[in-house]
């Protein structure tokens, strides 16, 4: 499979092209926009525009982190509350009615037969697109480091994330544990599997592509309020970009 430039190749994703075929960088909740059949799925923009939609910042980094690797990237492009990337089709939050208190009016009458539609459209072409590609990075004898990108809100369900970088991981290793060296030497306090527990659950991207090919993988969380602006994205990419240098690669 070939992709050669960075816009939509499929509907719902980006391709980013890279150099490097050993990295790959994963980021699921890039985007915020909505085809234009859905309209506004019945809410307001502010609500659309925050992070019940998609993960702030989050694209800036990945976006950032891959040009400094030299890798390759796939994005998201729609909204999360379209239909959720980082979620099994069978998941039951797969579409969300609500996500942190906030309604989602336009995914109440979904239907199983809307539901196949949205995982036909946005959610099967992009984990299709990342299985072929690693199919053929697999027939050349290369088996990549998955970094996934994501970012989280500091305050959730009315409780604080203090923590301004996590490292979410389901297998401790070695080089796992330099990450995490790496990231604290830049004088991070860094979340150990927070947010979110990896062991629990990790996310259907990683789930799905990296564990059963037996592929290395990490899973980063950024604190929403630390990336506004691209600046503020980009010493983010550059902060994730030394600590994964300093780990080098994962050895198989």
């Amino acid at each position: 499979m070939r992709h050669t430039c960075a816009v939509s190749i499929e509907p719902g994703y980006r391709f980013q092209p890279g150099a490097d075929p050993q990295l790959l960088v994963l980021c699921d909740h890039a985007g915020h926009t909505l085809p234009a059949a859905y309209g506004g799925l019945g809410m307001d923009e502010r609500d659309r525009l925050s992070h019940v939609a998609w993960d702030p910042g989050a694209y800036g980094v990945a976006h950032a982190l891959a040009l400094a690797l030299g890798c390759p990237a796939f994005h998201g492009v729609y909204s999360r509350l379209l239909v959720d990337l980082n979620r099994a089709p069978d998941a039951s939050d797969l579409i969300v009615f609500e996500n942190d208190g906030v309604r989602v009016p336009g995914n109440l009458a979904v239907d199983d037969a809307e539901r196949a539609r949205r995982i036909a459209l946005f959610h099967r072409p992009y984990h299709l697109a990342i299985q072929a590609y690693l199919v053929e990075l697999a027939a050349r004898g290369l088996h990549p480091l998955l970094v996934s990108v994501h970012s989280f809100t500091p305050i959730f369900n009315g409780r604080s994330r203090p923590w301004p970088v996590g490292v979410l991981w389901k297998q401790d290793s070695a080089w796992l544990q330099r990450v995490f060296a790496g990231l604290r030497a830049e004088g991070l306090e860094v979340g150990d599997n927070q947010p979110y527990d990896g062991r629990a659950a990790l996310g259907y991207s990683l789930d799905h592509h990296a564990l059963p090919r037996g592929l290395p993988h990490v899973l980063f969380e950024v604190r929403q309020d630390l990336l506004e602006g691209a600046a503020a994205q980009q010493a983010w990419a550059q902060r994730l970009h030394a600590a994964l240098r300093h780990a080098g690669l994962p050895r198989a």
